[in-house]
């Protein structure tokens, strides 16, 4: 069970050294600060990515540490007049896994997205990754589906 000590709070444009942390955080806990922590964008593209309506920033923090996080996009949807919210990072410190932080971050999504008017949440799980598993079957209904990487060309 979550801590009262645990704040679950949405980052707004006001939020960059938070969301810097949550970075960091995600770096650790995912073993990749390569791609989290080695290149971050400025405050500025970060204050525009936290108050646009297109980037949900949740956090997870004990006092000031942030020990827990997740980011999502909202994707207008073009054939009917609605929204679908995906779940691009989930994570939380490996101390503090198993004590329902990530569960609590997407129940804030859920909020979030109801408020909105998004009719869905979805999330991709990687096969071998047992606790997100887990985590989104207790959460949702599973579907199986293929995922690629297409490559950006530049014109022929």
């Amino acid at each position: 069970m979550i801590s009262t000590q645990t704040k679950i709070t949405r980052l707004n444009s006001q939020d960059v050294g938070v969301m810097r942390a949550m970075l960091g955080m995600f770096g650790e806990a995912f073993e990749d600060a390569e791609n989290y922590c080695r290149a971050q964008p400025s405050d500025s593209y970060l204050q525009d990515l936290l108050c646009g309506s297109g980037f949900i920033a949740i956090a997870a923090l004990q006092g000031q540490e942030v020990i827990g996080g997740l980011a999502a996009y909202v994707l207008p949807k073009f054939e009917q007049q609605r929204k679908e919210i995906y779940i691009y990072d989930l994570g939380v410190q490996g101390a503090y896994r198993r004590r329902g932080i990530a569960t609590a971050l997407i129940n804030e999504l859920q909020r979030i997205a109801h408020d909105i008017g998004a009719y869905v949440i979805f999330v991709q799980a990687d096969y071998g990754d047992d606790p997100a598993v887990a985590l989104y079957t207790k959460l949702g209904i599973r579907e199986d589906v293929m995922h690629f990487d297409i490559e950006p060309q530049p014109a022929a």
